[in-house]
């Protein structure tokens, strides 16, 4: 126990973030295992959850299909598969650490019949019109702003997970389009946002044909949940 302490005191006057030296955080209600392969799961990110959870415990008895885009640890999946009966989440990222990382959660949590994780850039591994939502926390930290975050992050978390481009909506650009096309028609459509980006990000959903866009505040009351009920 005494060399265990050691190392954690260590590793922390090294900056190291104590959810990777300890390999795990809760989250939603959720122990998951963490590393540096892919963003810790924040408490930010649970505004978006229960946004998500009021639309789509609305869906009706038919199953409901939602990706989760950038889907990290697989966090937003996971407490959405834990909580909506009947759910089928198809879990999306590119980065192969994190797939790794969200595949073994969901074996932890015993969900592999209701979470999939599946390899590919945003949405481009799945069909026009075969999702009944997405919820996507993508990367909208400026380029610029990255040297500035904490050493735990900037120093210990994977800057792909962070990097959203000159402003910070490079990532919301591209994701845009291809929800418009992927989500049927009474659908939902999530995103989690920077401070400060909702007037451009709503506009950037607006012009990919989504829309109206509904504002929704963390804790700290800072705009940081966007979503969209798809029209037909």
């Amino acid at each position: 126990m005494r060399d265990r302490f050691a190392t954690l005191i260590a590793g922390r006057e090294t900056r190291q973030p104590l959810q990777h030296l300890v390999g795990e955080v809760e989250f939603f209600g959720l122990t998951l295992t963490v590393g540096p392969e892919a963003l810790i799961p924040r408490p930010d990110t649970e505004t978006l959850v229960e946004a998500a959870l009021v639309r789509f415990a609305q869906h009706g008895p038919t199953p409901c299909r939602i990706a989760d885009v950038g889907c990290g640890t697989g966090a937003i999946a996971l407490a959405l598969a834990s909580r909506l009966a009947g759910v089928q989440i198809v879990a999306l990222d590119n980065a192969q650490g994190a797939l790794a990382l969200a595949a073994g959660n969901v074996r932890r949590r015993d969900l592999e019949s209701r979470v999939r994780v599946v390899a590919g850039d945003l949405l481009t591994p799945l069909a026009p019109r075969s999702l009944d939502g997405v919820v996507a926390n993508l990367p909208y930290v400026p380029d610029a702003e990255i040297d500035r975050l904490e050493p735990e992050v900037r120093d210990h978390e994977p800057r792909h997970a962070l990097a959203g481009g000159p402003d910070g909506l490079g990532p919301l650009r591209r994701l845009a389009p291809m929800a418009a096309r992927a989500v049927r028609p009474g659908g939902h459509v999530l995103v989690e946002i920077g401070a400060g980006q909702r007037g451009a990000a709503a506009g950037i959903l607006t012009d990919a044909g989504l829309g109206p866009v509904e504002s929704i505040p963390d804790l700290q009351g800072i705009p940081r949940v966007l979503a969209i009920s798809v029209r037909g």
